[in-house]
Formats: structure tokens, sequence, C-alpha cells
């Protein structure tokens, strides 16, 4: 028998909220009804909104779950911003597992240390005996103890890896901090996961995320990488076992150190997806570079304060054309990393040389994060068809962006920083992502933040005195209706979901959320939370 949802608002898209009642039949919605002529009772169960709002489920576009969940099984730093406290929880941690050989965790933010970045011998006053490896709340680095690098074997005479840095002393004795590809130095070192343990990890994220109304998400980088361990046969166990709760699409990690043969491989892995029946994995991740507080984006103009240093571009041009050429071709779709405004260009102008091969082919490749874009390439996301896959948390003015990124591109490239608007005026199509770990998973508080370019003040990583108050460039601000639709419409696009899922209407697929209060504000935002979500018409989270 149907299951009618009547007493608050439904989300319709476009920024429209309306009073009225939906039906749901299975797995599929069969009715709504706007207005105050709601749909009655029909024997079967009626779920009452209490003046909540009820939206279609939630997508994420761009975030890591494994690593996430792995964090939360690990010393997990993510619930407080202060030095002290860090190493408080990491010293406990150490006491309650004193078998660990090698003691792991994440999620610490620099700008509580002196420079942006910790050094080794904090570590070495609270776990002197054995290695620890602390990777930063953004991945893109990772802070250890002396022993972790002597039983690693770095030294003053280590090269720098071409994708990433050793930090080091005037001396070249290294700090202890790692960056982007001098993370997979530390692989030697590290205890291989279990299944079990990965399998936990992964169950805990997706709690989390259903937790604040996401049915479905983009992983974006399954494979082995310097990220994490390689997530796909997680998820093949739990399709498998039927405990893949939301419908997943994983991009496939692109080895840099391999070429274009890696293609068979990653085809193979897209077939073995589709027979689980359950997970999606016709997407390819390319990072083509790092991020703007490492010294790793790769920008067209130098950063300031650091002579002619550009950054790292991971791939050149020519090589990054050829790849996606050849990905294209195969009807994958290409999730492209870019922070840096020129290996944003790169990625268009990779774009664009497989059109010019073989013209459009309809796999829906998208860019992510995009914190600095030239003006130019503005109009080349709609002209290309290319997806912006906003990570729009970031955009505001806490300690970590004041500190850490806004004093490497200086007044001019500030003004233009994560130009959410610009974008869209200039035809771009929004999708949503969180990148979580590296900022909170709620899809909410996102849109917030895209509003109205300041934290919600239920962040804890809202650090400073502008972060809640002082918007980082107003003018690049979205209307409410286009910023929750990235996360919905946008978002089931670049998943390839928009047929099942994405606006509530009949015939499309019962992923739907409540939440506790009327939202038609975007006031209400931050303090907003989930009661129950669904997917498929099957419930997957409640609210205790």
């Amino acid at each position: 028998m149907p299951t009618v949802f009547r007493n608050g608002l439904l989300y319709l898209g476009d920024g429209r909220f309306e009073r009225g009642s939906l039906a749901v039949d299975g797995d599929r919605i069969v009715a709504v009804t706007l207005g105050d002529d709601e749909l009655g009772a029909t024997g079967g169960d009626v779920v009452d909104l209490e003046g909540g709002t009820l939206l279609p489920g939630l997508q994420d576009a761009h975030v890591h779950p494994l690593f996430a969940g792995s964090s939360l099984l690990g010393i997990d730093l993510s619930a407080v911003h202060d030095r002290d406290e860090y190493l408080r929880i990491i010293a406990a941690y150490s006491a309650a597992h004193p078998d660990d050989e090698v003691l792991e965790g994440a999620c610490w933010f620099g700008d509580v240390f002196e420079g942006g970045f910790p050094r080794a011998e904090l570590l070495d006053a609270v776990v002197p005996d054995r290695p620890i490896v602390l990777l930063s709340h953004d991945f893109h680095g990772a802070w250890v103890n002396t022993v972790a690098l002597d039983r690693a074997g770095i030294s003053p005479a280590t090269p720098d890896p071409a994708d990433g840095r050793i930090l080091r002393e005037a001396d070249g004795t290294p700090t202890g901090m790692l960056i982007d590809g001098a993370v997979g130095l530390l692989s030697s070192i590290l205890p291989e996961r279990t299944g079990e343990f990965s399998r936990r990890a992964l169950l805990a994220a997706q709690h989390r995320m259903h937790a604040v109304g996401i049915t479905a998400w983009q992983d974006a980088a399954v494979g082995e990488s310097d990220l994490g361990p390689d997530a796909f046969p997680v998820y093949e166990g739990l399709a498998r076992a039927g405990e893949l709760t939301g419908r997943v699409i994983a991009a496939l990690w692109w080895d840099r150190g391999r070429g274009v043969e890696q293609i068979d491989d990653l085809l193979e892995r897209r077939e073995r997806a589709r027979r689980t029946g359950w997970f999606d994995a016709g997407t390819v991740k390319v990072m083509q570079d790092g991020m703007v507080e490492n010294g790793t984006a790769a920008l067209l103009d130098p950063y300031c304060g650091r002579g002619e240093d550009r950054g790292i571009a991971f791939l050149e041009p020519d090589v990054l054309a050829e790849l996606s050429r050849r990905l294209d071709a195969e009807d994958f779709q290409i999730h492209y990393h870019a922070v840096g405004d020129r290996a944003v260009r790169d990625c268009l102008d990779a774009v664009a040389a497989t059109r010019a091969a073989h013209g459009e082919r309809g796999n829906r490749h998208h860019i992510a994060h995009l914190d600095l874009v030239d003006p130019a390439d503005a109009p080349r996301f709609a002209e290309l068809d290319v997806s912006a896959n906003v990570t729009a948390l970031w955009a505001r003015r806490d300690e970590e962006i004041l500190t850490r990124k806004l004093p490497l591109l200086g007044a001019d490239r500030e003004g233009r920083h994560f130009p959410f608007r610009s974008l869209h005026a200039a035809g771009a199509r929004l999708v949503g992502g969180s990148d979580w770990p590296v900022t909170d998973p709620n899809p909410l508080w996102s849109v917030y933040t895209a509003v109205t370019r300041t934290a919600p003040r239920e962040d804890v990583h809202a650090v400073g005195a502008d972060a809640c108050t002082v918007p980082l460039e107003r003018a690049e601000a979205l209307d409410y209706g286009t910023a929750l639709d990235a996360y919905l419409t946008g978002a089931a696009y670049v998943n390839r979901l928009e047929r099942e899922t994405g606006r509530l209407a009949p015939g499309l697929a019962a992923d739907l959320v409540w939440l506790d209060r009327d939202i038609s504000s975007v006031d209400a935002l931050g303090a907003a939370r989930v009661r129950q979500t669904w997917v498929g018409g099957s419930s997957v989270y409640a609210a205790t």
C-alpha cells in the first residue's frame, strides 16, 4: 500500500518550496499534490512531516568515503580545531592502542600551527617510539614523527617526487611534513588494511552520509593511490552482500606513474561493477594539481612571495590531452581535479582535444574544486559542456583561508576566488561536492556557504572573527535555488542519475530526505537536521 507524506513543505526545484503531500508505492513516487488539498490516507502508512521539509535525496559529486570512514575509526581529529587538543587526542589514542605498530589518523588543520604546517618534534613529544602518520584534513599532506621518517628512509638526501614535496629545514633535514605525491614515500611503513577494517570504514561513512541526507555519491578516488587504499573491492563486497544502501558512482583512479595501457584495467573494473548491479564504475579520476595552501596548485601567474613558483602541474598538457582522448573514446566520464587556474585551463584544453578528435560523445566530463578560474576560461565550460563541480563549503573567510591561502594569491586573485556566480552566469552547469573528509559532508552547510559566502556557525572549523560574518567575495554568491539544485539535479546529472533521482515527481525513485524544519529561508540551513532518509522507498537512516 502507498505511504503518504503530508503536513510539510516539498522542494520542487529552482528555489521553490510548496506546502503539499507526496505518495510512494514501493520504490517509486506515485503522486505529488500541492496546496491544502493533501493526499488522504490510502490504507498505507502516513508520515507526518510535522511542518518540516521533504527534499529529493541529496547527492555528493565529489567525496572520499573510505578515507573518511578510516579517519572515523583511527585517530579522528575532525571534531576539534586546536593544536593542544590534537596532541591530547593523539596521546590518548596511543595509550589506548599500545600494540599498534603504526598509528594512523587524519583531519588536522594547518592554521593552528606556526607557519601553517606542523613539525615532527610535536609528535615526538607524545609518540616517540613508533611511527605515526596523520593526514591533513585535505588529504594532500601527511604529518609524521621522526621514527616514521627514519623507518621510511626519508632523509636530507631523499629527492622530492615530481608530484610532491618534502618540507625541509635550511640544511635539507625533513621537518615532518610531506605534501601530495611525497606522501607515497610512506607506503613501505604503512600496515596493509584488512578487508574487514575497510568494510567497517565504508559502512561508517555510508551511515554518516545518510545522516546528512545523502542518497547518492561519486567516490572521487577508487584505486590504489597516494591518497589511500583501494575502495573498489570494498564496494564490490558490500554490493554483493546487500549492504550498499546508497547509489554509488566510483571514479576509478588514474595512476600517473602509468600510461594509457592502464585503460584495459579500467575497462575490466567497469565491467565488474556492472555485474554487481548496484554501483557504477564508468568514471575515471584524473588529478592535474594539488592545492594552493601547499603550493602545489598549478597557477598561471606565480605565487605571491615565492619568486617564479607557479606550483605543480602533475601531467604535461599533451599527456593529459592524450589520456582524455583515449578515455573519452571508451565512453568513460572524466572527473578532473583542478584547483589552480593553469590546471583548470589544462583540463579544458584536454576536453577540447577530445571534441576535436571525435566530437561530443555525451560523457559528462566535469572539473572539481575550481578555486581559481581565469575569466577567459569561464565561458568554455558551457561551450565544451563541462560541468563545474564546486566545493562550496570552502568559500568563506576562516583562518585556514585567511592565513594559509589568500597571502599566496594576492589581492587580484582573491577577487576571483571560487567564482561560482561567474561560472553560472557564463552558462556553466554547477554540481556540488563536499570532498569529505576535507570538509564536512553536510550538503546543507555547503548550500548555506554558497549563498552567503560565510560559514555556518555550527561548523567547529569556522574559526576566526570573519568566518561567519564577513563574506568571501559576496559578488560570487549564488541564489538559493541554484545552490541547492547543485546538490540535486546538478549532481544527479554528472552521476548519470537524472532520470531516476534529483526531483520530487511521479515515476522517479523514492529517494527522500525529511528535514526537521522549514528551510525555505537559507538562514535555517545551519541548524537543520535530518529526521529520516530513504533510498528507493526503503529507510536507510532515522534520527534517534
